[in-house]
């Protein structure tokens, strides 16, 4: 077979994982079609979910069925051995294999060739000269997401928050169910292990408001994301230098709704997809650029790693409860790794760090500030109110603002592209030939949908269930095809799927 033939083939294969191509609708459509159909047959049906999640994840490269296969049966070996164990210190040893097991694996495919290239060049501006090392590993899709969410469940056995699984099918299932493995969100085993046990029972209107959040998705992914990105961000973050301060600063704010429309396009498909299979997974994103402080933007977003970071990180490293000062450490060692557990880049670092030094300010702010009373907006006057809410506005501006500085170096290439960009901005050039109306349109489109009430969001998705079945179809297809009229000709990967 031709090169450029297998390459084709392959990249096509390709696009049942991509949730924004026609094959994985058509993907979805079978499995949908035949899990229903087993709906009475509990374990057939959970055997037809594992064998499509395994095709699912062989479409990009199936050398990597036989990681996720040994990784999903190593921790639940390990969980069952750990409950087992009468012994603490035989409990904590197994502990510490499934950690050093699953956080060696990530590294070893993430990290060996970044730690490698850092010491070498450390190395060589003390005069030596190392030989050269690089595995140059391919990086297993959705790595980073489902080692999260097998060795959480390890923890929570060891921790006697959750019993060891018996059923090593359910499990199996629950680390390889399709519609979280590449991208998340990070879904806990409390949450999915009952679900796939369970009988399902179809729920129309479940249903109904399933196929919205996806078509809604693809609309945020597709007409905004990809459109910003296309046609501004990347032409920006590939050459600066051809571009004014005000060019760079809009690409910038572009960059905030492009990945927040892609990653949360891709969660409401994900959350979409489940439902249609009778499993609700939590919400991931919650409004996140209405937050008026960082700590209230990470409530609000990649809420299943958040929290995880949280859970898992954060309060084993003593969280608030050793003192001011190892609490203002924690944050920052939290935000860093949280930074690099996103890759093995530099900016993913700073990026990290920036977070890491704005929540320690911010719970710094807090702390000298005092706790506001609850009574105390039943006594304010009306000018005190008023300057109450253009202070809850200011802060929300600033807040935005202060996270799309930091997402500047989570894009950037490098560190040099981003200073190049930061000195972009410093020139305070206003001409902006590449700011056309249709782009700016788009743009304005990102950001005041995003401030739309969620009580709006959930009206519309409650009274789209209750449309008759052709009313429904009608609204799909009008979406459909506006979607259609904005998207390029080739599917763009989703941001996280280098994650």
């Amino acid at each position: 077979m031709p090169t450029g033939t297998f390459a084709l083939l392959l990249e096509k294969a390709h696009d049942v994982v991509r949730f924004n191509t026609l094959a994985y609708a058509v993907f979805l459509a079978v499995v949908f079609v035949a899990s229903w159909l087993l709906a009475s047959r509990a374990r057939l049906r959970l055997w037809l979910l594992l064998l499509a999640s395994y095709f699912f994840y062989a479409q990009w490269d199936p050398r990597f069925l036989l990681l996720i296969f040994a990784s999903s049966s190593a921790d639940w070996l390990l969980g069952n051995a750990i409950a087992g164990a009468a012994d603490q210190r035989r409990r904590k040893q197994l502990l510490v294999l499934t950690v050093v097991m699953n956080l060696g694996v990530l590294g070893l495919f993430k990290y060996f060739d970044f730690g490698v290239a850092q010491m070498s060049a450390l190395l060589q501006q003390l005069g030596l000269h190392p030989p050269e090392i690089a595995l140059r590993l391919t990086l297993p899709i959705g790595i980073s997401f489902f080692t999260f969410e097998s060795m959480s469940y390890v923890i929570d056995v060891y921790r006697r928050e959750l019993p060891a699984h018996e059923s090593y099918l359910e499990y199996l299932a629950f680390v390889a169910f399709f519609p979280h493995l590449v991208a998340g969100p990070i879904v806990r085993p409390r949450d999915l292990l009952p679900q796939l046990r369970a009988a399902p029972r179809f729920d129309a209107g479940l249903a109904s408001r399933a196929l919205l959040m996806i078509t809604l998705g693809l609309v945020k992914k597709l007409a905004i994301g990809d459109y910003l990105g296309l046609n501004l961000v990347d032409r920006v973050f590939d050459s600066p230098l051809s571009y004014s301060a005000l060019e760079c600063y809009v690409a910038l704010v572009a960059y905030a709704i492009q990945i927040y429309c892609d990653f949360s396009g891709y969660t409401d498909i994900a959350i979409g997809s489940a439902a249609l299979l009778g499993v609700r997974f939590p919400r991931n994103f919650d409004s996140p650029y209405q937050a008026h402080n960082v700590v209230d933007f990470w409530r609000r977003w990649h809420i299943s790693l958040s929290t995880w970071l949280r859970d898992y990180l954060y309060i084993p490293l003593g969280g608030n409860r050793r003192g001011r000062v190892r609490t203002y450490v924690n944050l920052l060692l939290t935000m860093l790794l949280g930074g690099l557990w996103h890759g093995a880049n530099l900016t993913f670092v700073v990026w990290g760090g920036l977070h890491g030094l704005l929540l320690a300010g911010t719970r710094a702010f807090q702390e000298l500030r005092g706790p506001v009373g609850p009574g105390v907006a039943i006594v304010q006057s009306t000018g005190e109110r008023l300057r109450g809410s253009v202070w809850r506005v200011v802060s929300v501006l600033l807040t935005f603002h202060a996270v799309t500085f930091c997402w500047l170096f989570f894009r950037a290439k490098s560190l040099g592209d981003a200073l190049t960009i930061l000195e972009r901005l410093a020139t305070f050039s206003a001409f902006h030939p590449n700011l056309d109306p249709r782009l700016l349109a788009v743009l304005s489109v990102g950001l005041i949908s995003h401030y739309v009430p969620d009580a709006w969001y959930q009206r519309a998705l409650g009274g789209f269930a209750r449309l008759p079945a052709l009313a429904q179809a009608a609204v799909l297809m009008l979406l459909a095809l506006s979607v259609r009229e904005m998207a390029t000709l080739e599917a763009v990967p989703f941001v996280y799927f280098q994650f």
